[in-house]
């Protein structure tokens, strides 16, 4: 089989010892070729060229965003049956996506499990989501989110590493001091209902967990799965005592359902839309993607094999 190993050298927990036991496993197993990303941006092309070349499979090192971009690059003529396979080997700080699939957190152990998925053809078929034309594997995130990872980013720019303990303090400066928590700018869509307005904070998971904590999984919508549609967590308050709620059911992984005032809760949703009064910020996979007036989103079952 003609294979791809795609590394991101700047991702958390990748490094140089890590990159060699993956390509002479790998090259045991697959005719392999190995290229690193330089910029953002650089696994969208990479993909679109791995998909043109009609590899077999291709094999991510490092985080959600680089697998992001691999997979917008696959999937840049949409959804057909010869796509090269996905697989990875977590490199970065959360590694949703590789731990939603049930992958080893440990790179060297979780590269020993792909060589045996890939001797025993191991795969399986998830859903993907779309926001606008931004296809996105774990999540993504209007308001709130994405000014915490837009904040992250910047942090990451000069020269910080994304702790747990910097991502904490983030979110805290952020609620707290940072965003307006007076004046909602969102509202939902959904076919044939009543548009939900006054919403500040939309989450959208197409997989569960949303995120970690270290080791513990934030589960704003547990039900989320590969293999339904997408799940919202919407908030419509964040004063102090709303947020607080808001954050004990993602910690303790509650799986009520909407409540009168301030939390919104959809499971299993093929397409919806959220606009804005103003541009809002918008993140996919953990990457912050820019300013929008309005963002539709879909659920695209089946959309993508990957190596389990």
């Amino acid at each position: 089989m003609r294979g791809l190993l795609i590394v991101n050298p700047r991702a958390t927990t990748t490094s140089p010892r890590v990159t060699d036991v993956l390509v002479q496993a790998l090259s045991n197993e697959l005719d392999l070729e190995v290229t690193v990303t330089t910029h953002k941006g650089h696994g969208i092309a990479i993909g679109e060229r791995a998909r043109a070349e009609g590899l077999d499979i291709v094999v991510t090192l490092g985080g959600d965003g680089v697998i992001h971009e691999v997979v917008n690059g696959l999937l840049t003529n949409g959804v057909h049956a010869d796509l090269p396979r996905l697989a990875t080997v977590p490199g970065g700080s959360g590694n949703v996506f590789a731990r939603a699939l049930g992958l080893p957190a440990d790179p060297v152990e979780a590269t020993g499990h792909l060589l045996d998925a890939v001797r025993h053809d191991r795969t399986r078929r998830i859903g993907l989501g779309r926001a606008g034309d931004r296809w996105f594997i774990a999540n993504a995130g209007i308001g709130l989110d994405a000014e915490v990872i837009d904040a992250m980013e910047r942090q990451r720019r000069a020269g910080h590493t994304a702790t747990p303990a910097r991502y904490l303090g983030t979110v805290l400066r952020q609620i707290f001091w940072t965003t307006d928590r007076r004046n909602p700018r969102l509202s939902l869509k959904r076919g044939g209902q009543e548009s939900i307005d006054g919403v500040f904070h939309v989450i959208v998971q197409n997989t569960s967990p949303w995120t970690y904590f270290g080791k513990w999984p934030i589960e704003p919508c547990p039900n989320a799965s590969f293999d339904t549609g997408l799940d919202v967590f919407a908030l419509r308050s964040l004063d102090t005592t709303n947020t607080l709620l808001a954050a004990r059911r993602m910690i303790m992984h509650a799986r009520g359902g909407s409540n009168r005032g301030s939390i919104v809760i959809w499971h299993d949703v093929d397409a919806f839309t959220v606009a804005m009064t103003v541009p809002t910020g918008l993140q996919i996979d953990g990457e912050s993607i820019g300013l929008f007036s309005e963002v539709s989103f879909e659920s695209v079952p089946s959309a993508l094999e990957v190596y389990v």
